[in-house]
C-alpha cells in the first residue's frame, strides 16, 4: 500500500488528459482514506463557526455504513492504480465530448472518481420532500397566472410576484391540457452542519444538468466497476422514458400520437450537449427556432418531406427568446406565434412560460408557507434561513452583520454576483451595502452554511471538498417521479463554498442505495400528486411590457445567428 503525495506543481482535479502522479516509496504509510481528514475551514470564516458534516466519516477511523465498501475499495488501491483510473475517467469524457462553457472556453466537465453515496433511508426523505415541493410549486404557478387566491388570503404579497424579473403577464390564460407547468424540476439541496438536507433554491424554468448525471454514471460505473458492483445502487436509465412519457401526457386534448420536439438555442449554447443527448435518448427531433413555423394557431416543423405538426415542445430556451411577437422582437431563437398556439391549446410548452417567477429567491422564502396553504402539509425539507431585505428590520440586521452572511441577487444563477461576507473585502462590502440600499427587493441574505464534504481527488491527494445536490423530478400530471440520484456538484478549491461549474466546480456520480428487501425499486420513487385546489377563474390581464432580462448564453447565440455565423463541421 502506498500513499499518494503531491507532485511539485499540483493542480486542481484534472479536467482532461493524463495526470502526473508521484507515490510514496514507504508502503507502510496509511492510505489517505484510512483516517478522517482535518475539516475544511472556508477562508475568512467567522471564528467558532460550525464544522461541515463529513459524509464519509463518522469518526476519525470509522467510515459511515453507506461508505464502507467505497472506503475499502479506495484504500486497497496503489498509487498506480488510482492514477490509471483517473486517466481513464478523463479520457472517457474527452472521447464523449462531455463539455461545458467556462469563460467562453469549451472544457470537458470535471468528474471526480470518488462517488457520493446516499443511504436508502436518507434518500427517502429527499425523495418525498422534493416531490412534495414540486406539487406545491405546481399549485403556486397555477394560482399566480390564475386567480391569485394566495395573494387575496395574505400568504404572499402581490408586489413580490409582479416585481419578479421572470414573472410574465403573457403567461396568463395559458391552460395546460393536463394542468402541468412544471414538467421537470431541479431542486437544489445542501446538507448543513448537522447533516440535514435543506432546500437552497428552486429551478422550474429551464433546469439543466441531468445529462451530466447520466454521463457520470456511465463513466464511473466502468472505471470504478468493482465498487459499483459491490453496491445495490438504484438505476438512472429510466429517466429518458419517464421524461418522454411526461411530455406526451402534456399533449393537447384529443392527440392520439403526440409529436414531441426538443427546442434548443443551437450549438453555441453551453448546454447543447444536454439538449442533443436528451433528444437522442428519447428518440425525438432536436430543433431550432428556424425549424418551426406557426400557421393558424398551430405549430409545424419543417422537414425534407414537408411540414409536420408539433404537439409538445420541450424548450431549452428562456422565455424572453421564445416568441418575438410577445417578448423580444429581435429574437432569432424562438418562433413567432408560439404563445398564441399555446394559449389556443394547440401545443404544449414544457416547462411552462412564466415558471421563472417560482425561481426568484425572494419568492423562495414564501414557499414553505405556500406549501402549507396549498397542500395542508408541513414541509419535509426546510429552507435555509433567509432574510427578506425589502423588510426594514431584516435589512437593518443584515447591513449590520454583512461581514457574517451570504448575500445573493434574487434573480442570480451560477454563483454570479454572490457575496460571501467573511471572504469579502471592506470595499466589496461597502459596495454591496450601497446596492442593497438602492434595491432591497433585489437581494436576500442567508447564513454561511458549511456545506457537507465528500473526499475528492484534488491534484494528487484525496481531500474533503464541499458539495451540493440537485435532484431532478418529472411530473406527468398523475405522478411526481424523482430520479434516484441527481447532480452532485463539488467545489474543487479548498474552502470554496460555491460549487457551480461556471465558477470552476466539478461533479460526482451520486449513488443512491436500494433499501433492503426492495423489489420494484422504481415504484418507490413515484409519488401520487395531490389534487390542486380548484380556485375561481380570473379575467385575463393585458400583456405587460417586454422583460429585458436576458441570458448571457442565449444573448451570445442570438448575436451569432444575427451575424450569420455558422459552425465549422469536421
Amino acid at each position: 500500500m502506498v500513499e499518494l503525495e503531491p507532485a511539485p506543481t499540483p493542480s486542481a482535479m484534472p479536467a482532461a488528459g493524463p495526470v502526473s502522479w508521484r507515490a510514496s516509496s514507504d508502503s507502510t504509510r496509511p492510505s489517505p482514506l484510512l483516517v478522517k481528514p482535518e475539516p475544511v475551514t472556508p477562508e475568512g470564516s467567522v471564528p467558532g463557526a460550525a464544522v461541515a458534516w463529513d459524509e464519509m466519516f463518522e469518526s476519525a477511523h470509522t467510515p459511515r455504513r453507506a461508505y464502507k465498501q467505497v472506503h475499502s475499495a479506495l484504500s486497497r488501491m496503489s498509487g498506480d492504480e488510482l492514477r490509471s483510473r483517473v486517466d481513464a475517467l478523463a479520457r472517457t469524457y474527452l472521447d464523449q465530448g462531455v463539455t461545458f462553457d467556462l469563460g467562453g472556453e469549451e472544457r470537458p466537465f470535471p468528474l471526480d472518481l470518488v462517488p457520493r453515496v446516499i443511504a436508502a433511508a436518507e434518500w427517502e426523505v429527499v425523495e418525498h420532500g422534493v416531490a412534495q415541493r414540486v406539487r406545491a410549486l405546481e399549485a403556486f404557478l397555477a394560482d399566480v397566472y390564475g386567480p391569485r387566491q394566495a395573494v387575496a388570503d395574505g400568504v404572499i404579497p402581490l408586489k413580490v410576484l409582479v416585481t419578479a424579473s421572470n414573472f410574465h403577464r403573457e403567461a396568463a390564460g395559458i391552460e395546460p391540457a393536463n394542468g402541468v407547468r412544471v414538467h421537470v424540476a431541479g431542486i437544489d439541496l445542501v446538507r448543513d452542519e448537522a447533516g440535514t438536507f435543506r432546500v437552497l433554491e428552486d429551478n422550474v424554468r429551464v433546469p439543466s444538468g441531468v445529462s451530466y448525471v447520466l454521463a457520470n454514471r456511465q463513466a464511473v460505473s466502468q472505471v470504478f466497476s468493482e465498487a459499483f458492483g459491490d453496491h445495490r445502487i438504484r438505476p438512472l436509465s429510466d429517466y429518458p422514458r419517464r421524461l418522454l412519457a411526461a411530455l406526451r401526457a402534456a399533449a393537447p386534448d384529443g392527440t392520439v400520437d403526440p409529436a414531441v420536439v426538443v427546442l434548443t438555442p443551437g450549438i453555441y449554447n453551453s448546454a447543447y450537449f444536454e439538449h442533443a443527448l436528451l433528444a437522442r435518448s428519447m428518440g425525438v427531433e432536436l430543433v431550432e427556432g428556424r425549424d418551426l413555423v406557426c400557421h393558424h394557431g398551430q405549430v409545424w416543423m419543417r422537414t425534407t418531406s414537408g411540414e409536420r405538426r408539433v404537439d409538445v415542445i420541450y424548450r431549452r430556451i428562456d422565455d424572453e427568446f421564445m416568441d418575438p411577437i410577445h417578448f423580444r422582437s429581435d429574437s432569432l431563437l424562438g418562433c413567432p406565434g408560439l404563445l398564441t398556439a399555446a394559449r389556443s391549446g394547440h401545443v404544449a410548452i414544457a416547462n411552462g412560460i412564466g415558471n421563472g417567477v417560482a425561481d426568484d429567491k425572494l419568492v423562495y422564502t414564501y414557499i414553505p408557507d405556500l406549501l402549507r396553504y396549498y397542500l395542508g402539509e408541513e414541509p419535509i425539507l426546510d429552507n435555509v434561513r433567509t432574510w427578506r431585505l425589502q423588510e426594514p428590520d431584516a435589512r437593518a440586521e443584515v447591513l449590520d452583520r454583512l461581514g457574517e452572511l451570504v448575500v445573493k441577487p434574487v434573480d442570480g444563477s451560477g454563483g454570479k454576483d454572490l457575496v460571501i461576507g467573511p471572504q469579502a473585502s471592506a470595499a466589496e462590502l461597502d459596495a454591496l451595502r450601497t446596492k442593497i440600499r438602492l434595491d432591497p427587493r433585489g437581494w436576500i441574505a442567508q447564513p454561511v452554511v458549511q456545506l457537507s464534504t465528500v473526499p475528492t481527488l484534488c491534484g494528487l491527494e484525496l481531500q474533503p471538498r464541499h458539495v451540493d445536490l440537485r435532484p431532478f423530478a418529472v411530473n406527468d400530471g398523475d405522478d411526481v417521479w424523482v430520479l434516484p440520484g441527481g447532480l452532485t456538484r463539488v467545489a474543487l478549491a479548498k474552502g470554496q463554498l460555491v460549487v457551480n461549474s461556471s465558477q470552476g466546480g466539478g461533479s460526482k456520480d451520486t449513488w443512491v442505495l436500494r433499501a433492503a428487501g426492495s423489489k420494484d425499486i422504481e415504484d418507490r420513487a413515484t409519488h401520487r400528486r395531490r389534487p390542486v385546489p380548484v380556485l375561481p377563474e380570473m379575467a385575463e390581464p393585458d400583456p405587460g411590457p417586454d422583460d429585458e432580462t436576458t441570458s448571457d448564453q442565449q444573448q451570445q447565440q442570438q448575436q451569432q445567428q444575427s451575424q450569420g455565423i455558422r459552425p465549422v463541421r469536421c
